[in-house]
């Protein structure tokens, strides 16, 4: 799938001055060049506040003081995976010490503890194609009567719904049949693009074993999702052996994706968080820096008008820091279920979190799975308008009950 911008040039062009590349980018967003965008990921760190400022104040001027968080249950349907990243701790092979697929019992017993908690989102995540490399997952898959992961995965999306929380599904790279299938019982579905790099792939490099990293199949996900009017998630993660400038060449795909089809509800920047026991436990971590840098790339890339969100569990001390870099969201926080990813990295407490919002100048609000100017008929399917409407309502009216108590 061919993209407007020459990602991954044999020749680079020639950096320009920072101040030029700022204002081409505040002007343009990804109308201006991949040049520009390499200026500020690699900026000074003098002039780092200059460009914290620029994307800061574009997200004011688009999305005004106010940032969002989702309230949500993590659902880790199965960690059973194909792809072997150098940074993952989550995926198992069948039989390893950890592994684990979901029983319908369990699903159902998270769910009641979500909504009694006041969840609204049901996140299933789970890892790629497992079906197609291990025979004992198969057996697994035909004891609870499926041949397809995709289809078990659907029948949690039911149970969601009924327990009254909307699924946002992130299974990996999907073929246009099987999101179509998903559509009717998910208000939004993800895949992380992390790197439009090639090189990545390559032996020695953190995706050399994981085939549903290849660049070019994630991306045509996407532009799949795109096609079917799908409000999706989608984001880099930094940190994992790539340029500063492919972190922007990967900006500019996205870019390229959502011009195309509108459809790109939230741009996530997530950083690599060094584990025991990964082989790359000792690669050192991104720096609060290079996060800034990124996010803020982000924001002038994607202009004011997308939801940018960085992980608050995996950036405890940098949130006013991100406040300042241009996000207007914190993702799902959950307040029954670990983040599985990543389970050392507790979520933060929204009071807490509120709090440091406030003492930035921003209010923090509940929001839904997906995005207010994503629920309408175009892109949601019709079955899910009732749902969304509904807990939309108990939103805004939790809100009206705070705004009264001040």
């Amino acid at each position: 799938m061919p993209l407007d911008h020459d990602r991954g040039a044999a020749d680079p062009p020639p950096v320009p001055p920072f101040t030029d590349a700022l204002e081409r980018l505040v002007e343009y967003g990804a109308n201006a060049s991949l040049a520009d965008a390499y200026a500020l990921m690699r900026c000074r760190d003098d002039d780092l506040p200059v460009l914290l400022d620029a994307a800061g104040g574009l997200r004011d001027r688009h999305k005004g003081r106010h940032v969002t968080y989702s309230r949500k249950v993590f659902l880790p349907i199965t960690n059973v995976c194909r792809d072997r990243c150098s940074y993952c701790t989550f995926r198992k092979d069948p039989g390893e010490p950890g592994a684990w697929t979901m029983r319908r019992a369990e699903i159902r017993d998270w769910l009641a503890r979500a909504r009694a908690q006041g969840c609204k989102e049901a996140l299933m995540c789970l890892g790629d194609s497992p079906e197609a490399a291990f025979p004992a997952y198969r057996a697994t898959l035909a004891e609870l009567g499926y041949a397809s992961t995709v289809d078990y995965v659907r029948e949690a999306c039911e149970m969601a719904l009924a327990a009254d929380l909307l699924p946002h599904t992130n299974a990996g790279v999907l073929s246009r049949a099987e999101m179509e299938h998903l559509r009717p019982v998910n208000v939004s579905l993800g895949l992380m693009l992390e790197s439009a790099s090639p090189r990545l792939r390559a032996r020695g490099m953190p995706h050399h074993h994981a085939p549903d990293k290849e660049p070019a199949r994630r991306l045509a996900m996407i532009d799949e999702a795109g096609r079917l009017r799908i409000p999706f998630t989608t984001g880099i993660l930094i940190g994992i052996g790539e340029t500063p400038e492919e972190r922007a060449d990967a900006l500019f795909a996205i870019a390229d994706l959502h011009a195309r089809h509108g459809h790109i509800q939230e741009v996530i920047v997530q950083n690599f968080r060094a584990k025991d026991a990964i082989p790359m436990a000792n690669v050192p971590e991104p720096s609060s820096g290079d996060m800034a840098r990124a996010v803020a790339v982000a924001r002038l890339v994607l202009g004011g008008d997308m939801n940018v969100q960085a992980p608050p569990n995996l950036n405890p001390d940098d949130h006013r820091l991100l406040l300042r870099a241009g996000i207007n969201d914190w993702g799902g926080i959950s307040p029954v279920t670990r983040d599985y990813v990543n389970p050392e990295a507790a979520w933060p407490q929204v009071s807490l979190l509120a709090a440091t919002c406030r003492a930035e100048g921003f209010t923090l609000g509940e929001r839904l799975a997906v995005y207010p100017e994503y629920a309408r008929p175009d892109f949601l399917d019709p079955t899910l308008s009732a749902p969304v409407e509904r807990l939309a309502s108990r939103i805004a009216r939790k809100d009206s009950h705070v705004v009264a108590a001040h």
